[in-house]
């Protein structure tokens, strides 16, 4: 069974609202910069990221990722490449070696 890895949200200001999310939840920040945030909770993480940089998506972690086409890295260490369900949602496939958690 594959595993969804995280799922992102575009916000206007990456800082105001990490600082808002950390408020309300109890969660931590895993990754944070100008652009994008991965906010870890229990269960699965939140991306917060840009419009200039990213599409709202949701990211699943696939052992075999790279069946989907070439994969890119990025700075984090992940590999992943972009896809378009049927209705036009953007969906992010992780290569699941490149992922900490699932090593």
């Amino acid at each position: 069974m594959d595993r969804i890895h995280h799922i992102a949200l575009q916000v206007n200001d990456i800082e105001q609202a990490v600082r808002w999310y950390r408020r309300q939840f109890d969660c931590e920040v895993h990754y944070q910069d100008a652009t994008w945030a991965q906010l870890d909770f229990e269960n699965l993480s939140l991306a917060l990221v840009i419009a200039a940089q990213h599409p709202p998506h949701i990211g699943i972690s696939r052992h075999d990722a790279n069946r989907f086409g070439p994969l890119k890295t990025h700075r984090d260490g992940t590999a992943s490449i972009y896809i378009d369900d049927p209705c036009g949602n953007a969906v992010e496939i992780l290569d699941a070696a490149t992922l900490k958690e699932d090593q």
